[in-house]
């Protein structure tokens, strides 16, 4: 009997392995999606499967109406809603501008030495004409040789 219960340990320890680490795991998941699926409502805002933001309409048995932009609302099904953001906000508006507000920098005035970067760069442009204006001589010389070849 013993000799049995040994040969046995290693797929019992198995079936507690995967149960602690993948059965339970994914019912704890599906509950969590379930309860956010019921508790979804107009005015909620939401981002499908298929990555698109939206605003919901209006909800129904089987499917729900979102708005994705002004006059622009398209039908899917609850199983299409990936992740709830939360309601829509008036005040949305105001927070981004604040942030836009941070994240552009002062202009910041240039130094000697950086205006003396820049007109290093400028000069090395200024010569790539002047090789243009030789290099078509050049080419004006083959084709006039070829010309008189024939």
């Amino acid at each position: 009997m013993m000799e049995q219960l040994n040969a046995f340990w290693p797929i019992i320890l198995m079936v507690v392995i995967f149960y602690f680490m993948l059965w339970r795991p994914q019912k704890k998941q599906q509950k969590q999606r379930q309860e956010m699926l019921n508790s979804l409502k107009a005015g909620v805002k939401i981002i499908t499967a298929g990555g698109i933001y939206g605003t919901i309409v209006s909800l129904h048995d089987e499917y729900l109406v979102i708005r994705v932009a002004d006059k622009v609302e398209i039908k899917i099904t609850r199983n299409a809603v990936n992740q709830v953001l939360g309601k829509q906000d008036r005040s949305e508006g105001k927070k981004s501008k604040k942030a836009e507000k941070k994240a552009d920098p002062k202009p910041v005035e240039k130094g000697a030495e950086a205006k003396q970067a820049d007109a290093t760069l400028a000069e090395p442009k200024a010569a790539e004409p002047a090789q243009a204006e030789t290099a078509a001589p050049a080419e004006e010389k083959k084709t006039e040789e070829s010309q008189d070849a024939k």
